[in-house]
């Protein structure tokens, strides 16, 4: 999940990404993909970004993407049944969940479209 607290700061105090891995002793890309949520940003790192931006902590601090369960296998024979947890990034969760909305819109949509029809065609063997 993008840190949006983090980049705000950033912005505001006028630092560009290059400069904040500077200031961090890494790469320009090992800190944007922190910052946009692909990599995890540790707690000691958290620290000296915060100190580089002159902020408490707590108004950069977004919590790491939390364990999604995903499956429960119930697997027979020499495969004991096992739980896979995986660890989906929010960002394609939310991709998801809006694809979903969409859909669910659409069909709504559609059965409105159905209904409508469904009117008209009794209408037109009632006159037939």
């Amino acid at each position: 999940m993008e840190k949006t607290k983090l980049t705000s700061a950033r912005l505001t105090k006028g630092f560009s990404q290059a400069k904040m891995a500077q200031l961090m002793g890494m790469t320009t890309s090992t800190y944007s993909r922190k910052e946009n949520g692909h990599s995890k940003i540790h707690q000691e790192e958290w620290d000296r970004i915060a100190k580089s931006l002159d902020v408490p902590v707590e108004d950069i601090y977004e919590s790491e993407e939390s364990m999604v369960f995903i499956c429960k296998d119930q697997a027979t024979g020499n495969y004991q049944g096992t739980n896979n947890i995986y660890s989906v990034p929010e960002y394609l969760l939310d991709s998801q969940r809006k694809y979903i909305a969409k859909l669910e819109e659409e069909n709504e949509i559609l059965k409105a479209k159905n209904n409508q029809l469904e009117l008209e065609n009794e209408r037109l063997r009632g006159i037939g």
